[in-house]
């Protein structure tokens, strides 16, 4: 009898098991079918439409009305929003306060253009001159150098409260994407404006910083697989953003136009994005909405 049950034992679990890997079996077909599908029409995938728009057709008046009020440009202003989504208790206004600092930045970065040189021998020169002869010249440093400090905290926060609220996860994803280069920007803009005063605080940051970028992997001469590729302290990556084997006037140069120029310009851009990406994506991402007992409509009794 003890064989007998052993055997049926032995019989049942072997077809749980073909049970299960016919299961896998069908859903791997499954998966194999909808990928292959998606590369056909790559229009209908999660991903395609995360990144580009996907037009209403405009065949009835709801989808006419859709694509007026979807569109940034005809309609600037969301045409609903929830009304818990734009609490300060719960957005901490991050995203709008960085974006308040980064226009603070661009307008007094412009006016110090006025008063400095990048080089070696006025750089520092014209920092003395703006703190102790321009007319609130070191009230204009210290709003362009708190605010540059404050953006780097608020951008954080920012995306410390998506994560908090989950406001990544789909059809948001691609947008998280965009805000992780803009906080990539964001750091980049606070190191390249390190080394502009030209003192002791910026050369070493600049030193440090290019330093630990000879290990970057293929492109630095200290990374793996670089030397294997090639790479030398006078080709590397290094190199490049220095100008040379040394933090000089060609870093110097390099970094006032990676500042005040390219950065800016490719934040503005990955910006305009980031708020397009709010509107597609159906608004601030926020809880489900509280109905005030006054608006709750009574049930009727049929």
């Amino acid at each position: 009898m003890d064989r007998e049950k052993e055997g049926r034992g032995g019989i049942g679990v072997l077809e749980r098991v073909r049970e299960e890997t016919e299961h896998l079996r069908v859903r791997l077909k499954e998966e194999l079918e909808g990928l292959r599908q998606d590369l056909k029409e790559p229009q209908r995938t999660q991903l395609w439409k995360s990144i580009f728009r996907v037009p209403h057709e405009r065949t009835t008046p709801r989808n006419r009305t859709l694509a007026v009020l979807a569109n940034v440009f005809l309609h600037l202003h969301p045409a609903r929003i929830n009304r818990d989504a734009v609490r300060y208790s719960y957005t901490w206004g991050m995203g709008g306060i960085s974006f308040y600092l980064f226009i603070v930045l661009t307008f007094t970065g412009v006016l110090l253009m006025f008063y400095y040189h990048p080089t070696k021998v006025q750089a520092f020169r014209d920092i003395l001159y703006l703190e102790h002869d321009v007319p609130f010249g070191r009230l204009l440093r210290n709003m362009h150098r708190w605010a540059a400090h404050l953006m780097v905290i608020t951008v954080w926060l920012h995306m410390f409260r998506v994560v908090l609220t989950g406001s990544y996860k789909r059809p948001r994803e691609f947008n998280w994407c965009v805000g992780v280069i803009l906080l990539v920007l964001t750091l980049l803009l606070s190191f390249t404006g390190y080394l502009l005063p030209d003192d002791q605080l910026g050369f070493w940051a600049v030193t440090v910083g290019t330093n630990m970028a000879r290990a970057t992997p293929l492109i630095g001469h200290e990374g793996p697989f670089g030397p294997q590729l090639g790479m030398t302290p006078y080709n590397d990556v290094r190199f490049a953003l220095l100008g040379g084997s040394i933090v000089d006037s060609n870093a110097l140069l390099r970094a006032y136009i990676w500042h005040c120029i390219a950065l800016p310009l490719l934040a503005a851009i990955f910006m305009g994005v980031h708020f397009w990406r709010v509107r597609k994506d159906g608004g601030i991402s926020g809880p489900a909405p509280v109905m005030l007992e006054s608006e709750m409509k009574p049930v009727r009794k049929v």
